[in-house]
C-alpha cells in the first residue's frame, strides 16, 4: 500500500487489534479501544496518528452503562474509558490526534473537537485535529495560492469558543460560497 502512495488506517476495538496495528506500522489507528499506553511512544516515533472517534462512541457509552452487568459490558466500558484517557496520553507522548466520525451512529467533524477537549486535548490541538492538522496529514494544502479554496469562517475564534464549530458563519467550497 505504501509503495503505491496509499495510507493504511486500521480500525480496532480490541487490545490485540490495536497492538497489531501499531506494531505493523499502520498510518492511523482508528478507535484504538484497549490500546496499551506503552505503545504510544512507538506510535509517535513511526508517525502513527490516533483517531479515537469519541463522538461516535459517546452515545453508545450511555447505552452500555444502562445494560445489565456482563463481561461484554465491562469490556466495552473499559475500552471506552481507555480511549478517552488515551487522547491526552497520546498528545503528551507526541502522537498526532485527529478527529474522526465513522462508527454508527456517526458523530460530526464539527462536534469531535469538543469530545477531544473533554478528553484533555488542548484547545488549539482539538480544533486543529478537525482542520489544519488533518489537512496537513492528508497531504492537502493549507491556505496557499493555487490551492483549492475551501474554508469555514466563524463569528468567534473556534479555539477560544469551540462551540461555534457547529455553527459556521461562512462556508466556501472549491471557491464557491455555500453558506
Amino acid at each position: 500500500m505504501h509503495a503505491a502512495g496509499g495510507r493504511v488506517a486500521v480500525h480496532c476495538q480490541t487490545a490485540e487489534g490495536s497492538r497489531n496495528a501499531v506494531l505493523a506500522g499502520a498510518d492511523s489507528l482508528e478507535h484504538g479501544m484497549h490500546l496499551d499506553p506503552a505503545l504510544l511512544h512507538l506510535m509517535a516515533r513511526q508517525g502513527t496518528v490516533y483517531v479515537p472517534t469519541l463522538g461516535s462512541f459517546a452515545g453508545s457509552a450511555e447505552v452500555w452503562r444502562g445494560r445489565e452487568r456482563s463481561a461484554k459490558r465491562s469490556a466495552w466500558l473499559e475500552g471506552w474509558a481507555g480511549m478517552v484517557a488515551d487522547v491526552r496520553a497520546a498528545h503528551e507522548a507526541g502522537v498526532t490526534v485527529l478527529a474522526g466520525t465513522d462508527t454508527f451512529p456517526c458523530g460530526t467533524v464539527a462536534a469531535e473537537p469538543r469530545h477531544l477537549l473533554d478528553a484533555g486535548l488542548p484547545a488549539e490541538e482539538a480544533v486543529g485535529a478537525a482542520s489544519w492538522v488533518a489537512r496537513s496529514w492528508l497531504g492537502l494544502p493549507g491556505l496557499t495560492e493555487g490551492a483549492p479554496a475551501g474554508l469555514v469562517a466563524y463569528d468567534r475564534d473556534p479555539v477560544a469558543h469551540p462551540e461555534v464549530l457547529e455553527h459556521p458563519a461562512r462556508i466556501v467550497l472549491r471557491g464557491r460560497v455555500v453558506r
